[in-house]
């Protein structure tokens, strides 16, 4: 296979932008930018999403085996760039972001424009990124959408030329 055809056409995937967050109730509150993520079922909601498996975000999920996949929207690609490292929980923020806990527990962001809870039904373990299979428990809108909903999603093309993960 030529490395850099695969790498290309792999690209070629269109991918959100997301913030997962969980909180193990054991003091780990984890929260990171991820976008490996789709809906899979209607009945029961299914979302799955791809986590880093040597990363403390995925020993958080696993624990606590529900996460909130909160939607960042357009104007938001500083938020992006703040969950690519390690979050800091202090003066009741995450990363400098207020949030409040959710149904679930899981950190939920106040400042985005919506967000899902999900209860952890499964994790297929292959690869460097498990793929967790989340049922939706709860849904958090902060303001409807003008226009088609997923218009509204921060995407990996508006982070710029040179940011792209996959491939």
């Amino acid at each position: 296979m030529n490395a850099e055809h695969k790498k290309t056409v792999l690209r070629m995937i269109p991918y959100g932008i997301y913030v997962l967050t969980a909180d193990d109730g054991k003091g780990n509150i984890a929260a990171a930018t991820v976008n490996w993520v789709t809906q899979t079922a209607f009945a029961p909601p299914l979302v799955v999403v791809a986590v880093k498996t040597d990363s403390g975000t995925y020993q958080t999920v696993k624990t606590a085996q529900a996460f909130a996949l909160n939607m960042l929207g357009k104007d938001q690609k500083s938020l992006a760039f703040t969950f690519f490292r390690p979050a800091d929980v202090s003066d009741g923020k995450l990363s400098g972001q207020p949030f409040r806990k959710g149904s679930t527990g899981a950190p939920v962001m106040v400042d985005v424009p919506g967000a899902i809870e999900c209860r952890v039904v499964s994790i297929v373990e292959q690869g460097d990124h498990h793929v967790v299979v989340g049922e939706v428990i709860d849904a958090h809108l902060s303001k409807p959408p003008s226009g088609r909903a997923d218009n509204a999603i921060l995407e990996m093309r508006d982070l710029g030329e040179s940011v792209f993960y996959g491939g």
